[in-house]
């Protein structure tokens, strides 16, 4: 990535890369002509506003307290699908049941690295298919997989076995992103040295929130590695409000959702909201109204 990418997101200047962004896609004006046509497919295929999910690690309280009550609150809002982050003690039947008698999807979970591993695998598939879910998303990694640039070369080597071993089922694995990713190692951004070494089966979960903290602009990686944000977080960052709800920080979201749709081949947008600004579930349905506000779902 150039200098020039680097850097927190501003309005200013997401908006600029938005404005090209159009353009682009109105003229179809990519470089090579089977870039043109992969955006002409990209962009009819995802017109389309939405669906947007809510990471329940957001709600996190409430779903300890009561698991049922917060999963019907949430579709009561209009989210809809749910990312697991936990269980709370539920079996995958109940969880199902929950989901279904309030016409919700499982657009993801939130799994340990650990559970994707020997024995542990079969079992992980049985009961996401259970949930009627197809995105196995690794939050984070132990220190051994990301101590260095080789132990990121192996960990996407890893992944790229995964993804052959899921591939059967209807899933696919991926990795969300913190703030980490974007700190250098032997010259080359951990981030790109593990996209840049996977399958296009190896889902990205860009988490927009934590690629700022980290000091980089998300959007040129959504044309870096096209068609794998399938799904993405959708968490504001604010240089002066760390506690501002999404749509109400520093991130251009109409950018954000329109490059997704264009190049990001994205089937969920997922919010996720981790400060005290309001009560948790106040605060995540004030997220889903700005993105309505926005005209974005």
């Amino acid at each position: 990535m150039s200098s020039r990418d680097k850097g927190l997101v501003s309005r200013r200047g997401l908006l600029a890369k938005s404005a090209a962004v159009a353009a682009v896609v109105a003229s179809g004006a990519h470089g090579a002509p089977q870039d043109r046509q992969r955006t002409a497919r990209t962009t009819k295929r995802g017109s389309r506003r939405g669906p947007v999910g809510l990471q329940l690690y957001s709600v996190r309280g409430d779903c300890k307290r009561d698991l049922p009550g917060t999963i019907a609150a949430v579709a009561k809002m209009g989210y809809k699908g749910v990312e697991f982050a936990g269980y709370y003690d539920y079996t995958a039947k109940k969880l199902r049941k929950m989901l279904d008698d309030n016409g919700l999807k499982c657009c993801g979970t939130h799994t340990g690295l650990d559970t994707l591993l020997g024995d542990k695998l079969v079992p992980t598939i049985e009961f996401n298919k259970t949930l009627g879910n197809k995105y196995l998303v690794v939050p984070g990694l132990p220190g051994k997989y990301r101590e260095s640039h080789q132990a990121w070369l192996d960990t996407a080597k890893l992944f790229n076995e995964l993804a052959e071993k899921v591939k059967p089922h209807g899933m696919l694995v991926g990795y969300h992103n913190h703030s980490a990713e974007f700190k250098a190692m032997d010259g080359e951004l951990p981030w790109d040295t593990f996209y840049g070494n996977t399958k296009k089966e190896v889902i990205m979960q860009l988490d927009v929130g934590n690629a700022i903290g980290g000091g980089v602009d998300p959007l040129p990686y959504l044309y870096k590695y096209p068609d794998r944000a399938i799904t993405v977080h959708v968490k504001e960052h604010s240089k002066t409000n760390p506690k501002a709800l999404v749509g109400k920080g520093d991130v251009n979201w109409k950018a954000f959702f329109a490059l997704c749709r264009a190049v990001g081949s994205t089937e969920w947008y997922i919010v996720e909201y981790e400060s005290d600004a309001y009560p948790p579930l106040e605060s995540v349905e004030r997220c889903l109204e700005n993105l309505r506000k926005l005209r974005l779902v």
